[in-house]
């Protein structure tokens, strides 16, 4: 078996620093009608797209906690299964608390969903995990939309009312599985997409080609599909149209099936890029350590902007921005921060504290 190369973790690192400079993009940049040119094309790329590749990361971060190439078993796999259980009541308690100050748009609460619906999962081999996330991909998000559907608002209000998370944080059982802003029944496909990448030898230049191929052609296929479906009607659609458009549309955020995968597509095709230009270009490597320290702590990278972004402190209400000069400057001050706190830390401040609380996994027998 082909040892991995040191290049797949710091293509991931660098991979995850872009999806944490495309939240930055979202959260704190223009709207998409404030923006032209370049700026426009940015806004455009990131929405949705950089939590999608977030989302994506997320799964490959379980199966190095799990065993990358070969599963922990035993004793290992259980003290693995228990850190990662650790971390998502962590990650779920510290998502409520942000929710409650910054709204919905927080990530880390459905990343703690996330992690324990993909408990059952982490022993299982990449082909396994690949054709479970395109199932995913394909049944869920329609699935999603038809219990929507009967969740009326009588529902939902009685199920808010003893529902302590929306109690906690305005962000409750409904929005982590359902409504929310990445709600986990349609979601877990890049999760568990995620996965399946990390159980990959990414060293293998086979395994490397296949995916350079494969991930391009998710982003042509889907995208290219909704745009060709939606370019054939002009005007208004008829009202029976409509409806199947919904589920054709790959609109960010849209959550169906050909978002999910244009968006699993650009994850595969942004992990493969970081991963051979790290190792065929050792200068590159080099030249980018300080970005790619902030992928090392991408967690405190994500909260540090809501903590400390006067925009994000306002929360939901706050007003949208019409420079590009927060992104600038959070990028620019993240980069500095990671590149010095690397220096002479091997994990961020958050992730330290993070690795601390899964401390007590090892005492598991």
């Amino acid at each position: 078996m082909t040892t991995p190369s040191a290049g797949r973790l710091v293509g991931i690192d660098l991979a995850r620093a872009l999806a944490v400079f495309g939240m930055f993009v979202v959260h704190l940049g223009p709207e998409a009608t404030d923006t032209t040119g370049v700026g426009s094309w940015v806004r455009h790329l990131a929405e949705g797209r950089s939590s999608a590749l977030f989302a994506t990361l997320a799964g490959f971060s379980l199966v190095l906690l799990a065993g990358r190439l070969e599963p922990k078993t035993g004793v290992a796999g259980r003290q693995a299964k228990v850190r990662i259980a650790i971390r998502a009541v962590i990650l779920l308690a510290l998502g409520t608390v942000m929710a409650a100050v910054y709204g919905g748009v927080v990530i880390l609460a459905f990343y703690g969903v996330y992690f324990v619906l993909a408990l059952p999962l982490v022993r299982l081999r990449a082909r396994t995990l690949a054709v479970i996330a395109a199932v995913f991909a394909v049944v869920l998000p329609p699935l999603a939309l038809g219990v929507k559907a009967l969740v009326t608002e009588p529902v939902a209000a009685a199920v808010k009312a003893y529902d302590p998370l929306d109690r906690l944080g305005g962000v409750g059982v409904l929005d982590l599985l359902l409504t929310g802003f990445y709600p986990a029944i349609p979601w877990m496909a890049f999760v568990v997409a995620g996965m399946a990448l990390g159980r990959l030898d990414l060293s293998s230049h086979a395994v490397r080609r296949r995916l350079a191929v494969f991930g391009p052609a998710l982003v042509v296929f889907a995208y290219g599909t909704s745009w060709l479906i939606s370019r054939s009607f002009d005007g208004d659609m008829p009202e029976a149209v409509e409806s199947v458009w919904s589920l054709l549309t790959a609109e960010p955020h849209s959550g169906m099936p050909l978002d999910v995968l244009g968006c699993v597509g650009v994850a595969i095709t942004v992990v493969v890029g970081a991963t051979v230009a790290l190792d065929r270009l050792p200068l590159l490597g080099k030249l980018a350590a300080p970005v790619i320290a902030v992928g090392t702590m991408s967690l405190t990278a994500y909260v540090g902007h809501f903590v400390l972004s006067p925009q994000m402190a306002g929360g939901p209400e706050a007003e949208s921005p019409t420079s590009w000069a927060p992104v600038l400057l959070f990028i620019t001050g993240t980069v500095v921060f990671a590149w010095i706190w690397s220096r002479f830390f091997r994990r961020g401040p958050l992730e330290h504290l993070l690795h601390l609380a899964t401390e007590p996994a090892k005492h598991v027998r």
